[in-house]
């Protein structure tokens, strides 16, 4: 069995901008597309962003037992990792990358163990998180309050990480993700 990196972070902290970063380094990492049972957004593709799948499909694999975690979240959209995914990027000799919610990455490290290490990616503040999200320009005010009740959630889980990175300044954060999964995956 191969090694697997956990991201998590609360909404707007810059995690898919330092995973974006560590997929371009070169390194052997496989990026493990999560399942979904909402609907497409924007140009968002099938195998690319996530898999695609009708709430029934989802359940259905639930019953098979083809997810090694899965949850509700959102107002009944289901989220979850394929076992068939992990399958895939460890047969291609690379360690897994996960960008996922608190709870699912607490998930994965309780399985995985020593095999995994969990990143949690945390913003300066509420405030920066804020004015990150604002500046966005993609959420509604009242969504993006609710983002941040969700993220004042999502911080008090930090202490269970391995790793946590303060995203203040990106040039910083993304030389000390790189050195932290550098080290792991060497």
């Amino acid at each position: 069995m191969g090694k697997i990196l956990i991201f998590s972070a609360p909404s707007g902290s810059g995690k898919s901008t330092l995973i974006n970063h560590l997929m371009q380094l070169g390194l052997p990492l496989g990026f493990s597309i999560s399942a979904t049972s909402r609907a497409p957004r924007g140009t968002e593709q099938h195998g690319v962003e996530y898999y695609f799948l009708s709430e029934a499909d989802f359940r259905a694999k639930i019953a098979n037992d083809e997810f090694v975690e899965y949850e509700e979240v959102y107002g009944g959209s289901l989220y979850g990792t394929l076992r068939s995914e992990i399958d895939r990027i460890w047969s291609e000799g690379k360690t897994i990358v996960f960008d996922i919610d608190v709870a699912g990455a607490l998930n994965i490290k309780k399985i995985f163990g020593q095999q995994a290490l969990s990143i949690f990616i945390q913003p300066p503040s509420i405030e920066a998180l804020r004015s990150r999200l604002l500046g966005r320009g993609t959420d509604s005010l009242e969504r993006i309050e609710q983002r941040l009740a969700k993220a004042e959630k999502e911080l008090s889980f930090s202490p269970q990480f391995d790793k946590i990175v303060i995203n203040d300044d990106l040039a910083t954060a993304k030389a000390e993700v790189e050195k932290v999964v550098r080290e792991f995956i060497f």
